[in-house]
């Protein structure tokens, strides 16, 4: 396929809001990330797939000479899947902040520095007309970018169909932006020349030894441009579209499924993922019979001070009592005795007033008589 030369306006167009779309699709889920401080059911293999797919992106992108929004995407698609990617190492794997962020940037530049060497090696040998190592690099593109998709659904088998730790705002941008950029890569091809009939009338003259040069005609066929890689145009942004339409409805059956249990959750007040019912939807599983203590931590927990022991292993005060215990002890005992005098003493004043109120028929409400 030859580069393109002259890009329509629509194309620029659609790529620019597919583009929008795509730029800002990974900052709801990275917000969604830093307010739970937590990033259980999103897969960091999909965050690191979807960084690696941009560079072979960004290269057939500037190769093939794309209209320049599409030609950004890549770029801001790749910086905001690493940054996704170190809050997973941060939360889920408990790395240091400035580790995360180092490893983070390292493996950026490295992905830009590689990016820059494929374009820099491709676009000579394409210009003399070699496709193949530039289609290669798209088909590359193309099976990461929706195999990034895939582990999202080992997660959800493990919840039975529960989407946990995916924003679905995130989602909808990005099926949004694969739509749109769908759009403006089918606006980007250059039309075909119009023909009258695909056999055309081609004049020539002919060098023959006549005195007179007449014309003759003949049969040919006209080049056409070389259609648009099939890759491309049938499976990278279709393949995204589907696999995100299946992770929207996977969460909608299970919405679906436990609308009753959900609803009692909500009537007793607790959450649902407290609910005995709702165990299989929560990983990892929580344990409901939780294993004793081993015998080695229970005895190392209730055994004496190495400070209380004496060679013998005997307590140093075991078996005696010192004054200032005995002290607190009987005071102790005498403040019970007092509280339990007082108690009787109130309980002693309320019968009394019972009696009263019985004998004077006087009260909130009359004894009923007994017959």
């Amino acid at each position: 396929m030859a580069p393109q030369t002259s890009i329509p306006i629509s194309a620029n167009v659609l790529g620019t809001i597919g583009t929008v779309f795509w730029c800002i699709q990974l900052i709801p889920q990275i917000w969604y990330n830093w307010k739970q401080k937590k990033t259980d059911g999103l897969p960091g293999l999909m965050m690191f797939i979807w960084a690696v797919s941009a560079v072979p992106f960004g290269v057939y992108a500037i190769v093939q000479n794309f209209n320049i929004p599409i030609q950004v995407q890549p770029q801001a698609f790749c910086c905001l899947a690493l940054v996704s990617w170190a809050q997973i190492l941060i939360y889920n794997n408990a790395w240091p902040v400035w580790k995360a962020s180092v490893l983070a940037a390292g493996i950026g530049a490295f992905f830009g520095g590689v990016q820059v060497l494929l374009v820099l090696t491709l676009r000579g040998p394409y210009d003399r007309g070699v496709e193949w190592p530039i289609t290669l690099v798209g088909v590359i593109s193309a099976v990461l970018l929706a195999g990034g998709l895939i582990p999202p659904y080992f997660e959800i088998a493990k919840r039975h169909g529960r989407v946990v730790g995916i924003n679905f705002v995130f989602l909808s941008i990005d099926w949004m932006g694969a739509f749109f950029s769908l759009m403006a890569l089918g606006a980007s091809s250059s039309p075909p020349p119009q023909i009258p009939h695909p056999l055309t009338l081609h004049s020539c003259t002919t060098h023959l030894r006549r005195p007179r040069r007449r014309p003759i005609y003949r049969l040919v066929r006209p080049k056409l441009p070389p259609p648009r890689p099939f890759f491309l145009s049938l499976t990278d942004p279709p393949c995204s579209l589907l696999l995100e339409l299946g992770i929207f409805t996977s969460h909608l059956l299970f919405l679906l499924r436990t609308r009753r249990l959900r609803r009692l959750a909500k009537e007793c007040k607790t959450r649902f993922d407290d609910m005995p019912e709702a165990r299989k939807f929560v990983f990892p599983r929580p344990s409901t019979n939780p294993s004793p203590p081993s015998s080695s931590e229970s005895s190392a927990e209730f055994a004496p001070k190495p400070t209380d022991i004496e060679k013998g292993g005997v307590p140093e005060t075991a078996g005696r009592r010192t004054p200032e215990a005995e002290e607190e002890a009987e005071e102790e005992v005498g403040e019970l005795d007092a509280d339990v005098e007082g108690k009787r003493a109130e309980a002693g004043m309320e019968r009394q007033k019972t009696e009263r109120r019985r004998s004077s028929g006087a009260g909130v409400g009359r004894w009923p008589s007994r017959s």
